[in-house]
């Protein structure tokens, strides 16, 4: 290995350097390869937040926060958004290429004929309190698939992870749904197999016995548009959660639910839900010039949720293909208040320079959130509803994972600060 192609660690303690390997990315930041370093240097590294290590090795998405961009395979979520709806895009997902019309028709047959959830699962759901939030059901439904779908559990045999993948994608949306309709003391509603993926899922949400259901193609759109952008983000939280819980060999379902916990976090996919309980703060638009003024003073606790970014540092490329959607949404749905104020937000914050110049702009969970909003999606289900679009992605990440002959169970070390040896008196 040429020298060009590493890196020399030096220890000025003690003089003593080695050196490690630079490895290519096809995209983005070249990676010093570690692996050795405690052997090589008798150190760990300390890298709080994972900020900059990369903890695994993956072809299924790259995004660019500086540019604000974000690949799906290789494809513009631009693209995929404009051309492709949310099916294809977990085909690609799994499967590493989109699938030509035949395997289309053939995917979408699979995961909607086999969108039923166990029936038993209904009396898992009724031990739950009439009031508990859809996220907590969500997380423990998930679990206990493990106990109603173990006859296709060996994780290293291909086609089992396969079903495993087509299990999950078929059925979240009817357990996300029937988790709503506990809430609501209504009767669970059955999936229906002649409707589109995002079509079914309203229909499960909103659907009586009492009176037919009719999807609305505008809701319908942005629903499958939303499910898309949110399908897969790289090494967020939750999947490097799937990751790390699935690395023991523990069964798939379990490491999905360890996935859709830690999405229920508010700086993660709870971030769309935080953004209806700041625009209720504000309650009027008479007061958005006093909690503009608030959001910039730096002494003051409060922050304007849903605008800028961690990882996109000039734009989110998600919130600028749902803006539109978001404007059919709310030409259509937008007569509420809390609509109201946050298109007037909007409009302040992409003109105000003090969020120009620090590049604050609207990013998908502000765009998201109000489109729930509008199509009469109660706060606690926006999280169901990533949760909804994440699994094919969290499932690809597993699946890519397990398949990796050099996988190794997640360890991550730490730096001890406690206190020293000591005697019990």
């Amino acid at each position: 290995m040429s020298t060009k192609d590493t890196v020399t660690f030096r220890n000025n303690r003690t003089g003593h350097e080695a050196e490690f390997p630079i490895l290519d990315s096809v995209y983005g930041n070249s990676v010093i390869d570690i692996a050795k370093l405690n052997r090589e240097m008798s150190m760990f590294s300390y890298d709080p937040g994972y900020v900059s290590t990369a903890s695994c090795e993956s072809a299924i998405t790259y995004l660019d926060g500086e540019k604000g961009e974000l690949l799906y395979r290789g494809y513009p979520i631009e693209q995929l958004a404009a051309k492709k709806d949310y099916l294809d895009v977990a085909y690609l997902l799994w499967n590493g290429e989109l699938p030509d019309e035949a395997q289309s028709k053939e995917f979408k047959e699979i995961i909607m004929t086999h969108s039923l959830m166990h029936e038993n699962m209904k009396s898992f759901l009724q031990g739950f309190r009439y009031d508990s939030h859809p996220m907590a059901m969500l997380v423990g439904s998930v679990a206990s698939m493990a106990g109603f779908y173990h006859d296709k559990m060996n994780i290293f045999d291909p086609e089992h992870r396969m079903i495993i993948a087509h299990r999950l994608i078929s059925k979240m949306p009817t357990i996300a749904a029937a988790c709503y309709k506990h809430g609501q003391g209504q009767p669970i509603r059955y999936p229906r197999n002649d409707l589109s993926y995002a079509g079914n899922f309203l229909q499960m949400m909103f659907s009586t016995p009492c009176a037919d259901y009719e999807v609305d193609p505008v809701a319908e759109k942005a629903i499958d548009v939303l499910f898309t952008l949110h399908a897969d983000h790289e090494q967020n939280a939750s999947t490097s959660t799937v990751r790390l819980a699935g690395s023991s060999g523990a069964d798939p379902f379990t490491a999905i639910a360890s996935g859709i916990a830690s999405l229920w976090g508010p700086s993660h996919g709870g971030a769309n839900e935080a953004v209806l309980v700041m625009l209720e703060e504000i309650g009027d638009v008479s007061n958005i010039d006093k909690f503009i003024a608030k959001a910039k003073d730096k002494n003051d606790p409060f922050r304007l949720m849903g605008f800028g970014h961690r990882v996109y540092k000039n734009f989110d490329p998600r919130a600028r293909i749902i803006k539109g959607i978001a404007d059919e949404v709310l030409a259509k749905y937008g007569n509420d208040p809390l609509m109201e104020i946050a298109v007037k937000l909007e409009e302040i914050a992409l003109k105000d320079e003090y969020f120009v110049e620090r590049k604050l702009y609207p990013n998908v969970d502000f765009y998201s959130g109000i489109i729930y909003k509008a199509l009469g999606i109660p706060v606690e289900m926006f999280t169901p509803m990533f949760a909804i679009a994440r699994t094919s992605g969290w499932i690809s990440h597993w699946a890519e994972m397990i398949a990796d002959p050099n996988m190794k169970i997640g360890r991550p070390r730490q730096r001890y600060i406690g206190p020293k040896i000591r005697d019990v008196k």
